[in-house]
């Protein structure tokens, strides 16, 4: 199976940004652990992260026609507000997970509402980098 994991902006910053948020793990070792499931489910794994908007809509579209059978995305603040990640998201139809490392429903108040939930089969939030693991699974299974 080919799943891609989609990073939005700051997610480089792992380890580096709010570590009472996100935690003291470096965006390698989100990448080790993401490539690891690959090998242990015998999957091709792509990761792809941006800071940019239209990079990740860009990257959305590619998947179209390249044979990705799953989409796992943190789609970052763009959550809140990209109703174009939103609509290129709605546009395809494999399974698709939006993940967030902290728990959403306990933040600010704007963090409580996403507008590319709806477009997706599952929203995992609060698990920290497990909920990466925890949505490839849950692709694997659809």
């Amino acid at each position: 199976m080919k799943l891609l994991v989609i990073n939005g902006p700051n997610l480089n910053f792992l380890g580096i940004r709010e570590k009472s948020v996100y935690g003291t793990q470096d965006y390698d070792y989100l990448l080790n652990l993401i490539a690891e499931k690959g090998k242990e489910c015998g999957c091709q794994i792509e990761v792809f992260q941006s800071n940019h908007e239209g990079a990740i809509i860009d990257r959305i579209q590619d998947s179209y026609f390249d044979g990705t059978e799953g989409i796992v995305i943190n789609p970052g603040a763009f959550t809140h507000y990209s109703y174009a990640i939103r609509d290129a998201l709605a546009s395809i139809t494999v399974p698709k997970v939006e993940i967030h490392i902290s728990d959403i429903t306990q933040r600010e108040e704007f963090r409580k509402v996403s507008v590319t939930a709806p477009v997706c089969d599952k929203q995992i939030y609060g698990h920290g980098l497990d909920g990466y693991l925890e949505a490839i699974d849950f692709c694997l299974k659809k």
